[in-house]
């Protein structure tokens, strides 16, 4: 086993702080700190220096670290493979995502687990795409669902992740029920050109999207209104105040006056949705199992939703 100490290390070195540390792992502060106390002690090395009020890591301390996720990739790798070999599945099961894959895609996973290893206990997180990482790198899930190049990780080049592409959610407008092109198949940005538009606040990545879209198109939009949660949007389109963009995987199930219309021509962009798990831990089984529900959901969803 990993002793784990070195892995609240490795929250540490992800996280910054004690107290961040303290708030991903489930100890106490104290308790963050007399454990990096012990392994500097038990190692004999200065791992941890002050910094003013607080700890940043030596230059050990940062080449333990990086030393160590190939020891974390071995160990996740035996783990792994010593469930296969007994057919067993681990007590405990962690499961991550922002808040569309949470509702769209870990909620089906969470109750299929439930049913088909009633064994394990499994625990859904909804977080942004950098804590998902952090709790990952805490142990405390062991599977995240992130857009691809958000967060402050990217998980293509971290040897500390391996990633499973799960589906391109390609991006829809929402239009009210009674608009000019709600009945149409399909509809292209420059047809929309002159329409007052609803899209995210700026600096998100949603905003950062948007733009991209337009940007594709050779479009300039007129942006009237700017929202955080999509059902802000969908409730200003409702309205009559505007139309937006959204990505597939968001459902519009209940909203009232408001239609998706898919997108065609330049423009029409997508979002990679991965699934993200620690180095090594890929063929432990109910990660596997995971894996298959996942992309078996995305694709029903990308075939059915237009429709809804």
């Amino acid at each position: 086993m990993i002793d784990p100490r070195l892995i609240t290390l490795r929250t540490f070195a992800a996280c910054g702080t004690v107290a961040a540390t303290a708030e991903l792992t489930g100890y106490s502060p104290s308790a963050v700190s007399g454990q990096l106390r012990e392994l500097q002690a038990n190692l004999g090395m200065t791992l941890l220096t002050r910094d003013g009020r607080g700890l940043r890591l030596t230059a050990t301390g940062r080449h333990l670290v990086r030393r160590s996720d190939r020891l974390i990739a071995e160990w996740e790798d035996i783990r792994a493979s010593s469930l296969s070999a007994g057919d067993q599945s681990p007590t405990h099961f962690g499961i991550g995502g922002f808040s569309t894959a949470s509702s769209n895609l870990l909620a089906p996973l969470a109750a299929h687990l439930r049913t088909s290893h009633p064994e394990s206990s499994v625990h859904v997180t909804e977080a942004s795409p950098t804590r998902c990482f952090e709790l990952l790198i805490a142990e405390r899930i062991d599977l995240a669902v992130v857009v691809s190049m958000q967060g402050d990780v990217q998980v293509e080049d971290d040897p500390r992740f391996e990633k499973v592409d799960l589906l391109d959610d390609p991006l829809d407008v929402m239009v009210p029920s009674d608009h000019r092109v709600a009945t149409l198949e399909s509809v292209t940005l420059a047809e929309l050109a002159a329409e007052d538009w609803i899209t995210a606040v700026p600096g998100s990545p949603y905003h950062a999207l948007f733009i991209a879209a337009f940007t594709a198109a050779g479009v300039t939009p007129r942006i009237s209104h700017e929202s955080v949660e999509w059902e802000t949007q969908a409730a200003l389109v409702g309205v009559g105040v505007g139309v937006s963009l959204l990505p597939r995987l968001v459902s519009l199930a209940g909203e009232d006056n408001v239609t998706r219309v898919r997108l065609s021509g330049p423009g029409r962009l997508s979002r990679k949705i991965v699934a993200a798990v620690r180095a090594g831990s890929r063929n432990s089984p109910l990660i596997r199992e995971s894996l298959r529900h996942l992309r078996s959901t995305s694709q029903h969803i990308l075939a059915t939703r237009l429709g809804e």
